[in-house]
């Protein structure tokens, strides 16, 4: 069933804050990134740092498998029932962005079948930095990136860089064997995206996904106000 949203591209409208009965429905938030990048990962640890206090779904996406949701059932993360694959068969950032149809279907089934749910995970697969999210699927937008793909990534800009609601730096832990420069990095980021905010995160840290999981509470309470 859809709530009557538009399956327009990134200047659609946002799509409707409640469901049928009136009550607000989830926030919906979108992951995206490069290949590698430490998306199910950040997923992962973010479903771990937050369903013992919040109602949580996940929906991924892969081209021709259900290889991200294979990993998060094999971790435990969440309850079967609250994990859903979409097979795009396209590039990634057709059924995140371009023909949402699919990925819409699996947000509003889990919140129909598992809910009432404060919060949905929308993973994207694999992409470039152009990758986006439609305003009728997500509501905030995650990009990673992470330094072993180079500390020039933030420089290059791009919109999945210089326009998500967060952008995360991922494996820190590596700057020092990649050659790559988080000063430098932080800087270009900076320069990039202006105010919006930049996480660094490595996963095998004691802080973890620490600083993702504060801005994602961040944005649910400004959401459930």
């Amino acid at each position: 069933m859809h709530l009557g949203h538009s399956h327009d591209g990134p200047a659609a409208v946002s799509a409707d804050a409640t469901r049928p009965d009136g009550t607000r429905r989830a926030l919906r938030i979108g992951l995206g990134g490069p290949v590698g990048s430490g998306k199910t990962a950040t997923v992962a640890a973010l479903c771990r740092e937050l369903r013992d206090r919040l109602s949580i779904a996940v929906v991924t996406n892969d081209i021709y498998t259900q290889e991200d949701a294979d990993f998060l059932l094999r971790q435990a993360v969440l309850p079967p029932e609250r994990i859903q694959a979409v097979e795009t068969g396209a590039c990634p950032h057709t059924a995140i962005r371009d023909d949402i149809s699919a990925n819409l279907e699996a947000v509003e089934e889990l919140e129909e079948t598992t809910g009432p749910l404060d919060l949905i995970l929308v993973e994207s697969g694999g992409d470039n930095l152009t990758a986006t999210f439609s305003k009728g699927l997500v509501d905030a937008q995650i990009f990673i990136i992470d330094v072993a793909g180079g500390d020039d990534i933030p420089r290059k800009g791009g919109p999945g860089v210089t326009t998500a609601d967060l952008l995360v730096v991922n494996k820190t832990d590596l700057a020092s064997y990649v050659g790559s420069d988080l000063e430098r990095m932080a800087l270009d980021a900076k320069k990039q995206r202006g105010e919006l905010p930049v996480a660094f995160t490595s996963l095998t840290s004691a802080e973890g996904v620490g600083p993702v999981a504060d801005w994602v509470r961040v944005r649910l309470a400004a959401w459930t106000a």
